[in-house]
């Protein structure tokens, strides 16, 4: 179902995208709004859903996280028991940051991060593969990020 924003609650999303640690009385400036009428929005926002989390960006490779791979998954036999099996068991690595499914040729697509590329190994042996669904993982490590946002464009909508 979609929600009908009007003016104020996407500049509101626009703000806190770029900075969600601001006030709420800042926000209140920012977007033109008294700070209890801000308050209020955002906190409608949060309970429909459309704010899902604030949360900390961490810059992993200033961490030590020097490698980030994209993981094509084939999982067989491709059935409900081998998919919540494996959506079970990735939601528990936290190496793995984010997992779709997919269309086409291949079932999911893991995003991964690892200290090193013998980091990357050894989690892709030791911990990946020991799940029995997985029939194929085809790799492809990122050389350099050109863009990364988690930004959504709200004056699309």
């Amino acid at each position: 179902m979609k929600i009908t924003l009007d003016n104020y609650d996407k500049e509101i999303l626009k703000e806190l995208q770029r900075d969600s640690s601001m006030s709420n009385l800042d926000l209140s400036k920012k977007i033109g709004l008294s700070p209890s009428a801000c308050l209020s929005r955002t906190k409608n926002l949060v309970e429909s859903g459309i704010i899902s989390q604030f949360t900390t960006i961490v810059d992993e490779k200033k961490i030590g996280f020097e490698t980030t791979a994209f993981a094509l998954i084939n999982l067989s036999p491709l059935n409900r028991e081998t998919i919540h099996s494996f959506l079970d068991y990735v939601k528990k690595l936290p190496q793995v940051q984010e997992c779709y499914t997919l269309t086409g040729n291949h079932d999911y697509l893991l995003k991964i991060v690892a200290r090193d590329m013998q980091h990357y190994r050894d989690f892709i042996i030791d911990s990946l593969m020991q799940n029995q669904s997985i029939s194929k993982v085809e790799t492809s490590i990122v050389m350099s990020v050109e863009k990364k946002t988690t930004i959504i464009p709200i004056e699309d909508i």
